[in-house]
């Protein structure tokens, strides 16, 4: 009986914290940190949904618990079998394994409660972003498959940039346009002395399926004043990459660099 009162209770109390917080992350703009914007209302929807399951949970306790004990009742046992009966009783309540499920329940909804309620939320990080690679998978994010190239570049974003330098544009053509940009500082994997990425993630659903992109930035020495995950805005034009290394033909050369405070919508879409 008390096994299957923890898994429903657990259950309802998991499902209570998890439709909690994303009201809250709703309700304070910060639902985006986790699931693109334009899923928003899916997600307050199912959030919705439960709460009235929770509601029912608890205005409708089970009965099936209840019902067996009665017919547990009705049912004599054997006299011969009443000593053996009862020996496992013993046995069975002389071993811990209701405690430890207790335990673990308790521990795995105080887990998801400091998650997802006490901890305060977090943006992807650099670490994340050198685990998935920066702009290797452009074609997932441009998913309509638009050339850029020859495109006005006025209002190109972090993610327009990085489409637009995947689709190896011509350097000579390209050499001095004027580019601004802001995101957070990403060592480069194959030129960390020299070049390092203003970086966003893209987030096509949900934070799992986040991609990094970002504009290579062409500045020696940069590891003495910047450090990974800074949030800095760069102003400057792009030019011919000059370590020739790496898979970065052009790179921006700023002329501004400035550090600023992380946006409240971190992510690009």
């Amino acid at each position: 009986m008390r096994r299957r009162l923890i898994a429903r209770w657990q259950g309802v109390v998991l499902a209570l914290v998890g439709i909690v917080a994303t009201v809250w992350l709703a309700l304070t703009g910060q639902l985006g940190l986790y699931i693109n914007p334009d899923t928003s209302w899916f997600a307050i929807l199912m959030a919705s949904i439960g709460a009235v399951f929770v509601v029912a949970a608890f205005a409708f306790p089970p009965l099936d618990d209840e019902h067996v004990s009665e017919a547990d009742a009705a049912s004599p046992v054997p006299h011969g079998k009443l000593h053996e009966h009862e020996h496992e009783h013993e046995h069975a309540s002389s071993t811990p394994p209701g405690k430890i499920r207790t335990a673990l329940a308790a521990m795995i909804v105080v887990g998801a409660t400091l998650a997802l309620l006490v901890l305060p939320p977090a943006t992807l990080t650099s670490a994340v972003a050198a685990q998935r690679s920066i702009n290797s998978d452009t074609s997932a994010i441009n998913q309509g498959g638009t050339t850029l190239v020859g495109a006005d570049t006025s209002s190109f974003t972090v993610k327009d940039w990085a489409v637009l330098l995947r689709q190896n544009p011509d350097v000579d053509a390209y050499t001095g346009t004027p580019v601004t940009a802001s995101g957070f500082v990403l060592a480069s994997a194959e030129d960390s002395e020299n070049v390092f990425f203003i970086t966003r993630f893209v987030v096509t659903h949900c934070a799992i399926d986040a991609q990094p992109v970002g504009v290579p930035v062409y500045l020696p020495g940069w590891q003495d004043d910047y450090e990974a995950d800074q949030w800095v805005e760069a102003s400057g034009a792009l030019a011919a990459n000059p370590a020739q290394t790496g898979t970065d033909p052009l790179v921006l050369v700023p002329e501004e660099l400035e550090r600023i405070e992380e946006p409240s919508d971190p992510y690009v879409y």
